[in-house]
């Protein structure tokens, strides 16, 4: 079984067009949770794909596109409020 991590996506890409590449990008990978952020259960190897494919679509002086690796217990502590409607639970991460 392939070992999966929860990884938080947030980006900050000042074109349109760059910005719509790279949210197409990310809801291959993951579910949107706001405007410029997604969560994604994913394995290493396609984090490091998705790292490696969403660089070639920026400006590298311009945007930035952070991601934030969760562990198990970080996870438990997550605390949402408003509508969840839309949000990536995970129950259960290898």
């Amino acid at each position: 079984m392939v070992k999966k991590q929860l990884v938080v996506v947030a980006y900050d890409i000042s074109s349109n067009k760059r910005r719509k590449k790279v949210s197409d990008l990310l809801e291959q990978y993951g579910t949107r949770v706001n405007y410029s952020v997604f969560e994604c259960l994913i394995s290493p190897a396609k984090l490091k794909k998705l790292k490696q494919e969403a660089t070639e679509l920026i400006d590298k002086k311009r945007d930035s596109i952070l991601y934030y690796q969760l562990c198990g217990a970080c996870i438990e502590k997550i605390d949402r409020h408003g509508n969840l409607s839309k949000l990536f639970i995970p129950t259960h991460i290898v």
